[in-house]
């Protein structure tokens, strides 16, 4: 938003210089992106001139020799000119010869294709006194012939072009940003005085140029209308032009150009209708039908939706309601009546409605934070007043006001030591006080204080929040200086980084590509990967978009999506993985959890001579030990265990270990869920794993690895093969026997990790049965192990085997 200095003089005295205000601004919250003017007009030899005759070069098309009055007692110039925008009696800025122009540029007598020009005549950015450089700087307020041109910008505005944050909509004024600067400053503000004030009525007489006013859309709290007679369309003043043009606006006519200046100035937008154009005298409020068309006053055809809110009248809508008119009601020319809006409409649906039509506007723009609704009939007051100064005409009919400001002053309690705790440092009650009162607030001293704050600062309803005002105003610069003498911690001290690093640097030293995706995504996709708990837990209340409304509950997804960009770009990246932060339902709201996540797509390539093998299930339990070795995470006992029902991973090809709320640790390996692969747009089965860590695991500290030193005395090794029910897993199996065998030797010896080496199904096991056969190593630290020894821990492991489980030994 640009604002003028000039203009911000009105309401506040401003005399910091250029310089201490690009500091200030930033402080009060609103960065400078820009600057405009100030000071550059004052060069020697550049003065004001008058286009005398303009003639067609005789060598150049685009080309013309002007003559051009410099001043009194000076000779006529002969000037070329390729400015296309200017007329013979237009004054203009003229460098003669030896001017040294902004840049280095010094002018010269000189010839352009054989015609002798004794000068240039300027633009404003020549000058640095803009960005225009399309054409010359015609000085519409016309100041005298040959004075310098220092003279004729004396009073030069400075224009500031500021980014205010979202929660900021106070500030898109030049009454907002002259209250900040009066806060900053301890300065008192001028509002500018009103003088029409007429009776306010809910329905408006049947003299009146409108007959019925209603609100018939929930978006619509506050509507006021009033109604001019008689006035003359034409344009506007030079003052109010010229601080139009400061801003970037183009003045248009007296009666639109009004509306714009009170936007500038109050930051409440408002809209004349032209009065006879308004069918059955009515105005409705009322949200779109599905289908409805307006041409704005861009000449654009829009097609509108129910979710859209218009102003309308008897037949038709007249304006997108808080974004753009139409032309079926513009004030142009020929009006003579006219009928002046000013309301308070829901900045969600204004946003929406701006998006959707693709359509931002200096209205849409601040509505959709949250215009003051208490600001709206002194605005539209103001505008009255400055219109009647400028058009002409009667203010014919008392104000109809329908509906209420959906909101006012509030008051927050607050303790003054609440304040200098948060703080972290001294502060007295009266520098609280005179802070709060600056920016408009009043405080009444009690227990606890009660501090009103006024409607316009809509985002401030904590305490907290009063704490950030006094701060901002009291200014961080008066933060007294305290040394904190602590332990120096690197940052790679941090565990979650540590963690996050390591499991970084395992992963790309796999060949695999790191990715960011982005942390909010689709509530259906998070059903579908998850559960309708879930998607309850994770819903955001306020969402920016339709496609981002929840926070994420898995990394996996983002990885397929990457998958699928790359495969429909034709770029060969097969092995994708991300580090970041997830949030799951807990049995007391959610948690927030640490997360690895990798994908591999497992399609090969499709080449006669690549024999290389698919990646399988056993590769990405290899890949997810190598993760856990290299991060530190110990897995709880227990090992891998197949999911039978899941959301996410394929029955039968995927098994997990561990639950992150009963372990703090959870993981989880196998094949995608095809469907969820093909619905995110994926060629091919995609094998992945995802890790879950607590936090809170990652700060415990780790006990330290014991040595152990290899046994002298050679282990005693025993097969043991078992029949098993061809749906019972593996690992299942290998556990019995490794608790059978620890049971058995009761500590005497030493039993090493049980190991499988055979899986068989076929002949002779019976249908729908299998074999799994598995080494046992028994050993000792300070024996050799004797025969009897091993084969009573053997036969003893059989027994146990016998009673415990229903597994039949292999003959």
């Amino acid at each position: 938003m640009k604002v003028s200095i000039e203009w911000l003089k009105d309401y506040v005295e401003v005399d910091a210089s250029t310089e201490e205000l690009v500091e200030v601004f930033p402080m009060l919250g609103m960065e400078v992106e820009g600057v405009e003017g100030g000071g550059g007009a004052d060069i020697d030899k550049v003065v004001v001139g008058e286009v005398l005759t303009r003639n067609p070069h005789p060598e150049a098309d685009r080309l013309s020799v002007c003559t051009v009055n410099v001043g009194e007692g000076q000779p006529e110039a002969s000037i070329v000119c390729g400015a296309s925008n200017f007329q013979p009696g237009d004054r203009v800025p003229v460098a003669l010869p030896g001017a040294k122009l902004p840049g280095g540029f010094k002018i010269k007598k000189s010839k352009l294709r054989g015609v002798t020009s004794e000068g240039m005549m300027c633009s404003a950015k020549e000058l640095n006194l803009g960005d225009d450089h399309d054409g010359l700087l015609v000085l519409a307020h016309r100041p005298d012939v040959g004075i310098p041109i220092k003279e004729a910008f004396a009073d030069s505005d400075v224009t500031f072009d500021l980014e205010l944050t979202a929660n900021r909509g106070d500030c898109l004024s030049h009454l907002g940003v002259a209250r900040e600067l009066a806060a900053r400053y301890d300065r008192k503000i001028r509002f500018p005085e009103v003088k029409s004030d007429v009776p306010t009525v809910s329905e408006p007489s049947a003299d009146n140029l409108l007959s019925k006013v209603s609100i018939e859309s929930e978006n619509c709290k506050l509507y006021l209308a009033w109604t001019i007679k008689g006035l003359k369309v034409g344009p506007s003043p030079e003052w109010m032009k010229r601080r139009l043009e400061s801003v970037g606006l183009r003045p248009i006519n007296n009666v639109v150009d009004v509306t714009n200046y009170v936007l500038m100035e109050t930051g409440n937008p408002l809209h004349a209708f032209d009065a006879k154009k308004i069918a059955g005298n009515e105005i409705r409020i009322r949200n779109a039908t599905e289908g409805e068309t307006i041409k704005t006053l861009d000449e654009v055809d829009r097609r509108l939706d129910e979710s859209m809110m218009v102003i309308a009248d008897a037949e038709k809508p007249l304006v997108v309601a808080g974004v753009m008119g139409s032309v079926d009601a513009e004030v142009d020319q020929n009006t003579t009546d006219i009928a002046l809006e000013a309301a308070w409409f829901s900045p969600g649906n204004v946003r929406a409605t701006a998006r959707k039509l693709n359509l931002s506007t200096d209205s849409s723009y601040r509505f959709a934070r949250d215009v003051n609704p208490q600001l709206a009939r002194y605005s539209a007051q103001r505008a009255i007043d400055l219109i009647l100064e400028t058009a002409g005409g009667e203010l014919v009919s008392e104000e109809v006001k329908v509906g209420n400001p959906p909101r006012g002053d509030r008051t927050i309690e607050i303790a003054p030591d609440f304040v200098r705790s948060t703080c972290g440092y001294e502060v007295t009650d009266e520098q609280l006080a005179d802070a709060w009162g600056r920016l408009g607030f009043t405080v009444e001293k009690g227990e606890p204080w009660k501090v009103t704050v006024p409607s316009f600062r809509a985002e401030v309803d904590r305490p907290i929040d009063l704490v950030e005002e006094f701060v901002r105003i009291h200014g961080t610069s008066e933060i007294p200086e305290t040394r904190v003498v602590c332990e120096a911690v690197s940052r790679n001290d941090a565990a979650q980084f540590t963690f996050s690093e390591k499991a970084a640097d395992a992963l790309v030293g796999q060949g695999f590509r790191e990715c960011c995706q982005y942390s909010l995504r689709d509530g259906k996709e998070i059903e579908a990967w998850s559960d309708q708990a879930t998607v309850e837990a994770l819903t955001l209340a306020n969402p920016l978009t339709a496609e981002h409304t929840h926070l994420r509950a898995s990394l996996l997804p983002g990885l397929l999506e990457t998958l699928a960009h790359n495969q429909r770009n034709h770029n060969d990246l097969r092995r994708v993985f991300e580090v970041g932060r997830i949030l799951r339902p807990a049995p007391k709201g959610t948690t927030e959890l640490q997360s690895v996540a990798f994908a591999i797509l497992t399609k090969p390539i499709a080449r006669e001579w690549d024999t290389e093998l698919a990646p399988d299930f056993h590769e990405a339990k290899l890949l997810a030990n190598r993760l856990l070795a290299a991060t530190g995470i110990i897995m709880p006992k227990g090992g891998l265990r197949s999911l039978e029902d899941s959301s996410a991973w394929q029955q039968g090809h995927a098994a997990s270990a561990g639950d992150v709320h009963q372990n703090r640790v959870e993981l989880t390996v196998g094949f995608c869920k095809l469907s969820l692969s093909r619905e995110k747009g994926v060629n091919g089965p995609v094998l992945a794993c995802e890790l879950l860590v607590d936090p809170v695991m990652l700060r415990q500290k780790v006990k330290p690895v014991k040595f152990r030193s290899f046994g002298s005395f050679p282990p005693a090794l025993k097969d043991l093969a078992l029949v098993v029910d061809e749906n019972v897993p593996a690992e299942d199996v290998r556990l019995a026997i490794e608790t059978a065998a620890l049971q058995a030797t009761d500590k005497n010896f030493i039993v090493d990790p049980v190991t499988i080496f055979d899986v068989f199904e076929g002949k002779g096991l019976g249908e729908g049965k299998k074999s799994v056969a598995c080494a046992i190593r028994f050993r000792s630290d300070d024996r050799t192990l004797e025969d009897k020894d091993v084969n009573a821990a053997f036969d003893e492991t059989q027994r146990i085997l016998a009673e415990t489980t229903d597994y039949a030994l292999r003959s």
